[in-house]
């Protein structure tokens, strides 16, 4: 069930905005955003948190400072996502800029699983021989994997963002947001946007020890913002104004083709214009592909793309992240069709379907699913159904690895915890975020699991956190709808906790056509349109619009949800609008 309605703001925002120089729709836009002022939507990098807030920082800075003097084995454990593997990179290439020893190593997921587990810090004192380990996007959960570090003497430097447990690790030093008694205003920081404050604190303590020289330069570290944008968007942290400050400043560097050549090769495999690079090609085109290295192969594969300079060799591997993303998609295909007859049968266990949507969650498990693919797809089923979703596969053993995804109001990892204290040993191992979190069960627990997920379901949440709820920002006159609204849009950060915007009005269906063999090409006539400012309607209210996996015939009204968006076709820039939701009419004189 799915409702729509228009975002609210602050009248004193607004007003604080257009008297900024904002045009009312984007004041609109900003003012639903939480904006206050014209000034919060600066994107210099002056206006960063100064580094100096994380807790640790500059005593862990001074650590790795004294480390790379004394020619220390640093080795970098990362997380197999596309926000490890950036992070990974961010380390390698900046600490050997400072002239570190420094090598990396990240788990195999079906292997050793997630984090500094006591298996992978075993291999890594075997293969690697390093003095230091340094956990990127991950550690703060890794309580025994640092006892086993510190035993085999070696220290631990856990930068992290994750929520931590009850209790830390001991290692040498954590810098993590979300710890006890961190001030960093941006909780939401991702893992890469962590390891590279560590490396702007650790610039300032060689800067004050005369470290830098004719034969060793100090580093302009925005450079490597191409990589903290791309992690920070692939993670799907919340955008608050530090995280769009990092994701734009990324964004104008990779605009001017400064970026790194596995970045470029990426956007060349998907034959994606550097120019006209936005959110939506690092979240759905690099993203994807970054991320297919470690769900079905090894990210080992991903981060090599992003620390090369060699235009070739990141190519040849971008060649073979594109493969690997193709062969996800059509595992997630297979497992999507298989979970979806998976729910039709339980429907039919329940007397009607009304019992069956009282359900708050959804928990399904099959031996043919790939443990790389089941985060995919409980998002794929969170949002068709808006219910919390945990998909399993097989793990080790008579184990089975979850993955979840979660809807608005309902803390998947705080959900997790209340479990693990109503139903003590029944979650093995549990972490992550509000939104998405991981877990791991025993084979025979899955019908107890989910009986024990619907339970926290039903005690965190009420009948009306089930209902989809569409935001749009309203109306457009007829003055705002064009191109240069288009364009502007396009070229801003929108995300995760900052949504990109959309809007909703009353049209008439002139045409439709089917392009693609799925797809909907729509001529769009504007009602009610006189607008505020004129008199008489304009001649022409008439839209190109396209409507994605659809090709039905539409009514001849419909309230349409919809962004307006820039198509480029032919070197000729025009404006469409890409439908996103709609209802039919019935009484177009409402």
């Amino acid at each position: 069930m799915s409702k729509i309605v228009t975002r609210l703001f602050d009248p004193q925002c607004y007003k604080n905005l257009s008297d900024g120089g904002l045009p009312p729709v984007l004041a609109r836009i900003y003012a639903a955003r939480g904006i206050h002022n014209i000034q919060q939507l600066e994107t210099e990098l002056a206006q960063l948190i100064p580094f100096t807030q994380l807790k640790n920082v500059t005593q862990t800075a001074a650590l790795l400072a004294d480390a790379i003097a004394a020619k220390k084995r640093l080795l970098i454990i990362a997380d197999y996502d596309s926000d490890g593997a950036t992070a990974c990179a961010i380390g390698i290439r900046i600490l050997r800029k400072f002239g570190a020893v420094v090598d990396y190593l990240v788990p195999n997921r079906f292997e050793f699983g997630y984090g500094l587990t006591p298996e992978i810090v075993r291999l890594a004192h075997t293969l690697k021989k390093p003095d230091i380990l340094i956990t990127v996007d991950n550690g703060i959960a890794s309580i025994d994997g640092v006892t086993e570090a510190n035993a085999l003497g070696m220290r631990v430097l856990i930068t992290d963002h994750h929520l931590p447990g009850e209790a830390l690790p001991d290692a040498a030093s954590i810098i993590n947001p979300n710890q006890p008694g961190c001030p960093f205003p941006s909780k939401s920081i991702a893992g890469v946007g962590v390891i590279f404050y560590l490396m702007l604190a650790l610039r300032a303590e060689l800067r004050n020890r005369n470290a830098f020289s004719a034969s060793m330069p100090e580093p302009n570290l925005a450079n490597f913002l191409d990589l903290v944008a791309l992690g920070t968007v692939a993670d799907v942290v919340k955008l608050d104004s530090n995280n769009r400050i990092l994701v734009q400043q990324g964004l104008q560097r990779m605009r001017k083709g400064q970026c790194c050549a596995g970045i470029h090769a990426l956007l060349q495999i998907a034959k994606r214009d550097y120019r006209q690079i936005s959110t939506y090609e690092l979240g759905f085109i690099i993203g994807p592909r970054l991320n297919a290295a470690g769900r079905l192969d090894d990210m080992s594969l991903g981060i090599e793309c992003l620390i090369t300079d060699d235009e070739a060799y990141a190519a040849h591997i971008a060649q073979q992240l594109d493969t690997l993303n193709g062969e996800r998609r059509e595992i997630e295909s297979v497992m999507q069709e298989s979970a979806l007859i998976k729910l039709e049968h339980l429907l039919t266990r329940h007397q009607t379907e009304t019992e069956a949507q009282d359900n708050y969650t959804i928990s399904l498990y099959d031996q043919d699913w790939h443990q790389g693919v089941i985060g995919i797809l409980a998002s794929r089923i969170k949002d068709k159904y808006h219910r919390p979703a945990i998909i399993f596969a097989p793990g080790h053993g008579d184990e089975l690895k979850g993955s979840g995804r979660s809807i608005q109001g309902f803390h998947l990892r705080d959900a997790l915890d209340w479990i693990t204290k109503k139903h003590p040993g029944l979650i093995i191992k549990f972490g992550g975020h509000a939104a998405a979190a991981g877990l791991t069960i025993k084979q025979q627990a899955f019908m107890q699991f989910c009986r024990a997920f619907e339970q926290a379901a039903q005690a965190l949440l009420s009948p009306h956190d089930l209902t989809h709820v569409i935001e749009t920002d309203g109306d457009l006159m007829l003055s705002e709808i064009n191109l240069e609204l288009a364009e502007f849009l396009d070229q801003q950060v929108w995300g995760q906790g900052f949504p990109q915007p959309t809007f909703m009005t009353r049209f008439t269906i002139e045409s439709q056509r089917t392009v693609g063999g799925k797809h909907s090409k729509l001529r769009l006539r504007k009602l009610h349109t006189l607008d505020r400012d004129d008199h008489e309607p304009p001649a022409e209210a008439t839209y190109d619009a396209i409507l994605f996996f659809y090709h039905d015939p539409l009514p001849e009204v419909i309230d349409a949800v919809y962004r307006v968006q820039v198509n480029e076709f032919n070197g000729r820039r025009t404006m469409q609008l890409l439908l996103e939701h709609w209802i039919q009419v019935q009484d177009s004189s409402d």
